[in-house]
């Protein structure tokens, strides 16, 4: 017996030491559950992939190509050349070559590929982070939702026991003949609404914790309890850090390799060949028969022709530098604007709650005196559970304020990170 009764306390000093679950672990394991978050590593594979296929660029090109043609006519000598016998080249042709090339200076090509690659996986990573980030408002709302639930449902048993020691109340005044039957009944009925609301409540919280866990991908308890966050000091100053703001950095990043890009497009290219081939005529145009022959040299190509779009394509990559300024601008915008708001809101709830107090007093003041009058009969039961409503009412409300207050403030945190 003594052996069961210290297990369960150990049980009970282990699910209130080590049961509360906090914001910040909720957000961690949302962000690693999220089906999103799988992108990361195809991101960092599909740059591998492409890295190491611009990369196999510098290595020899091999290539095989053949051809049999029959032409009209063909190369012969207008005259004869005695003891020579030359009948001319045949009119029909056939020829294979393989021919293997070895980059030596693509003008930067390569190079600027890799590059462009790695801006690109950075801007695609980039765009993914802005998206995880909008999951932490998700878990936010979720995780102080459950909050304010918990501290309704601790109000809803508070008025409870206060329902319940007005009906022991009520019940003695009838019993002595200064209360009747209605009166009991006009209690009752409070405590059965009282518990239709435990019920509602009840049913609110474990609808949340199971979004809470299908988020987070954790086997939650319908009676998890949620560690509630310090209520941190007033910030003076804001600073902007949110995802969108590097995204935007990595776009400018990417056209900045984009513009650069531009130049190799006019830029010559270097190369050495060898050529392998077999054919009727060879090399040698004068011989009428299968040869095999090869070729082996240096190459050069420079073409100008980019040159005609090159400002073009210069400006175009500037109006999309404009565009992802402006996109910056506004968002920036907008942020002040949401944070102007959320300053307003939560300086109005801190001047609410300062009054607060100051209601639950004078509100258990008049229940109190309200009570009083039911017991020297000057007042009646249904007076008197209006005023206890309304004392619960307040008690509700400064809960209420201080789990909005944390909410805003961490909506705040949310707008700058």
């Amino acid at each position: 017996m003594i052996r069961t009764c210290l297990l369960m306390l150990f049980c009970g000093f282990c699910l209130s030491t080590f049961g509360q679950v906090t914001l910040d672990e909720c957000r961690a394991a949302a962000q690693q559950n999220y089906p999103l978050a799988r992108q990361y590593d195809l991101i960092r594979l599909s740059e591998q992939y492409t890295l190491s296929n611009a990369t196999r660029g510098n290595l020899p090109q091999l290539s095989i190509s053949g051809k049999a043609s029959y032409q009209s006519d063909a190369t012969t000598l207008p005259f004869s050349i005695p003891e020579v016998d030359f009948h001319g080249l045949p009119k029909d042709q056939y020829q294979i070559v393989a021919e293997v090339r070895q980059n030596i200076w693509d003008g930067g090509k390569i190079r600027s590929r890799k590059r462009q690659v790695e801006a690109e996986s950075d801007e695609a990573a980039r765009q993914l982070d802005v998206s995880m980030y909008a999951l932490n408002e998700q878990v936010n709302q979720i995780f102080f939702g459950i909050l304010l639930i918990d501290e309704q449902l601790k109000q809803n048993a508070l008025f409870h026991e206060e329902l319940e020691r007005n009906l022991q109340n009520v019940s003695a005044y009838r019993d002595n003949g200064t209360a009747n039957d209605a009166d009991v009944d006009a209690v009752n009925v409070e405590i059965l609404n009282n518990k239709q609301q435990r019920i509602t409540l009840e049913t609110n919280r474990r609808s949340y914790v199971r979004m809470l866990a299908l988020l987070t991908g954790k086997e939650l308890s319908p009676d998890i309890l949620l560690e509630r966050p310090v209520l941190p000091a007033e910030e003076s100053a804001l600073v902007i850090r949110r995802p969108e703001l590097s995204l935007y950095d990595a776009q400018e990043h990417t056209l900045d390799i984009r513009r650069q890009h531009l130049r190799t497009g006019y830029l010559p290219r270097l190369s050495l060949f060898a050529q392998g081939g077999y054919g009727n005529p060879g090399l040698n145009m004068l011989k009428d028969k299968f040869e095999a022959y090869y070729i082996v040299g240096a190459r050069m190509n420079w073409n100008f022709g980019s040159l005609y779009t090159l400002k073009n394509d210069r400006r175009k990559l500037d109006t999309e530098q404009l565009q992802i300024a402006s996109k910056r601008d506004v968002f920036l915008l907008n942020t002040h604007l949401q944070l102007a708001e959320q300053e307003g809101a939560i300086h109005a709830l801190r001047q609410q709650m300062e009054k607060d107090d100051e209601i639950i007093r004078l509100r258990s003041n008049i229940r109190r005196s309200a009570e009083a009058k039911v017991a020297n009969g000057t007042l009646t039961v249904t007076e008197m559970l209006r005023e206890l409503t309304a004392e619960n009412l307040a008690r509700q409300t400064k809960a209420q304020h201080e789990i909005q207050l944390l909410m805003e403030i961490y909506e705040q945190k949310h707008l700058t990170n």
